[in-house]
């Protein structure tokens, strides 16, 4: 069965070792927000820097693992569409907003929503880590300078990952207008075995 995520909204949810999570874009260029937390001890969650380190890769695709700050595998990426997520950048806030559109209206963005969705879980927002940025792409220079650009997802697009633990999930439809080309879209996603 097929779950979507409004734009500019987010949920949560449990996702149990070797079960699979796809995340599809249905309309293309939207980006989605994913955490992960130890279902049993929400202290593990996961890590970009443990991510990178391990990978010896900051671009993320079929075949690598996504790492807890335990050092533990938490995810691995089967099937990608795309090949182009972030890891460098955290979930867009009020203060996103404030810095980046000035001239636009506030948005709570995916850390309002993650921090809404996660708190029935016992997810304070102090808890929320940097997000695996599904379909996000954000190019590095050769200078280290960092650019958010649309992304190359298309219509229908995928990624899928399996839990290699016990997870709980936070899952947006990213709400920045740079991180979606300037519009906002849904984001579909299935549990499957």
């Amino acid at each position: 069965m097929t779950d979507r995520i409004p734009p500019r909204s987010g949920t949560a949810f449990v996702l149990r070792e070797g079960q699979s999570l796809t995340v599809i874009d249905p309309e293309g260029t939207q980006v989605s927000d994913m955490v992960a937390f130890a279902l049993d001890d929400h202290g593990e969650v996961i890590s970009n820097g443990r991510t990178f380190d391990y990978e010896e890769t900051i671009l993320l695709t079929t075949g690598a693992h996504l790492w807890s700050n335990r050092s533990r595998k938490m995810l691995r990426i089967e099937h990608d569409d795309v090949g182009r997520h972030d890891f460098l950048l955290t979930p867009c806030s009020r203060d996103t907003f404030t810095h980046f559109y000035p001239d636009k209206p506030v948005h709570r963005g995916c850390f309002g929503n993650l921090a809404e969705a996660l708190a029935p879980h016992g997810i304070g927002a102090d808890q929320i880590p940097t997000a695996f940025n599904i379909f996000m792409n954000v190019p590095v220079s050769e200078t280290g300078k960092i650019e958010v650009l649309p992304p190359l997802s298309r219509a229908g697009d995928s990624i899928r990952l399996r839990a290699q633990m016990d997870l709980l999930i936070g899952l947006t439809a990213c709400s920045a207008y740079a991180s979606n080309g300037g519009s906002f879209k849904p984001i579909d996603y299935i549990i499957g075995d």
